[in-house]
């Protein structure tokens, strides 16, 4: 009689997903060095082993509008990836993120018996908090990211545990500026910005115009300025790269980089970043930063009259209060962020302070994120 092997099977819609999902494989694997994964991943959990059905870059849409655009296709993805993975029958389901995408495949594959979490809660905290009762109906359990979530699913009669999160796990405590300088081979005493335009193709082309025009006003005030971008996937750099193609670009002192985003937030004098996660890593760093987002008018008219915070970056939820400035919609112009990221630069005693915030931000989070998350998803393997 043949032995089954452990099978866990994996869902992540984008890059951040795709790091939570390395690291979960790596933990598991510490654990279980005989478990095979499958699913959908990128190249980090590719890399870590897991056998990726589809191409991660095709679920990495945002927007009421722009999902509408690609929902067939999205849809014939999800259906496809559900025949397989009921015909496989792996031991659990595990879906990172991407909610509108993972509940739906977890729902029907828990009605087929397969037990399944969500990892990463969405924003129920911040609209739509009637999505709680859904959700504890979808899946066995929800990690999250954020102590604040739990308890809103076990209200609900759900289970739900706070595992931390790994980029606080990850990440130094203190920041080391200079050793970040030297690992990237950046003049220790010339001003430099990090420019982080998001993971997505979608949020690259609503923000890589505003944030390189706004780098062109920076150097107009520090002519001696220099800039890095780093980029997540393949698919970002493409079009990173087409930008900066452009006559408009071309002659912009800045320089592409291969993943490094901590290395190029903590090196930086201050970052210029579409809101997102990436805004947490920003902050771990302890990194001034400006947080800026432009989405089509339709999809933030909608939006807006849902959104229960009154913050949209990450630093400023979890800290209760603006940390750092958030430049959005008709405000996300290269004049305004421009003079955002300068009023950093010009003001120390301001970096000190948010240094110090960030630092209790970084307390709050860090927990052994890994290991918890993946001893949450065999237990549910034994239940």
């Amino acid at each position: 009689m043949s032995h089954k092997p452990l099978t866990i099977a994996l869902c992540a819609g984008e890059a951040s997903g795709d790091l939570l999902g390395a690291h979960l494989i790596e933990a598991i694997k510490a654990q279980r060095p005989d478990a095979q994964f499958i699913g959908i991943g990128g190249p980090r959990m590719i890399a870590a082993g897991c056998q990726s059905l589809f191409d991660q870059e095709r679920l990495a849409v945002r927007g009421y509008i722009e999902v509408i655009k690609r929902l067939p296709e999205i849809l014939k993805i999800r259906r496809e990836l559900v025949a397989q993975l009921k015909n496989l029958r792996p031991d659990v389901f595990v879906g990172i993120d991407a909610p509108d995408f993972n509940l739906g495949v977890a729902e029907q594959l828990k009605a087929a018996g397969i037990p399944t979490l969500h990892y990463v809660s969405p924003s129920v905290w911040a609209w739509k908090r009637e999505r709680v009762n859904k959700i504890v109906n979808q899946v066995n359990q929800v990690l999250c990211l954020f102590p604040m979530e739990a308890p809103l699913y076990e209200q609900a009669g759900g289970r739900a545990l706070f595992v931390g999160h790994p980029l606080a796990q990850t990440l130094p405590m203190v920041a080391d500026k200079t050793a970040a300088r030297k690992r990237l081979k950046l003049d220790n005493d010339t001003p430099v910005f990090a420019i982080l335009a998001g993971s997505r193709v979608s949020e690259i082309d609503y923000m890589a115009p505003i944030f390189l025009r706004t780098a062109w006003l920076i150097l107009r005030e520090l002519p001696n300025a220099q800039f890095i971008s780093p980029y997540p996937t393949a698919a970002a750099r493409e079009r990173l790269q087409h930008y900066l193609a452009q006559p408009e670009f071309e002659k912009l002192p800045i320089r592409l980089q291969a993943a490094k985003t901590d290395l190029a937030c903590t090196a930086a004098d201050a970052v210029l970043v579409t809101s997102g996660t990436a805004t947490l890593e920003v902050a771990l760093c302890k990194c001034p930063m400006v947080i800026s987002y432009k989405i089509s008018a339709l999809t933030y008219a909608l939006v807006k009259r849902k959104i229960k915070v009154p913050h949209v970056g990450l630093p400023n939820i979890l800290l209760n209060q603006e940390a750092v400035p958030e430049l959005l919609q008709h405000d996300a112009t290269p004049e305004k962020l421009a003079a955002a990221m300068l009023d950093w630069y010009r003001n120390p005693d301001k970096i000190a302070a948010l240094e110090q915030d960030f630092t209790r931000l970084h307390e709050m989070l860090k927990l052994d994120t890994d290991k918890l998350a993946a001893d949450a998803v065999l237990a549910e393997i034994r239940k």
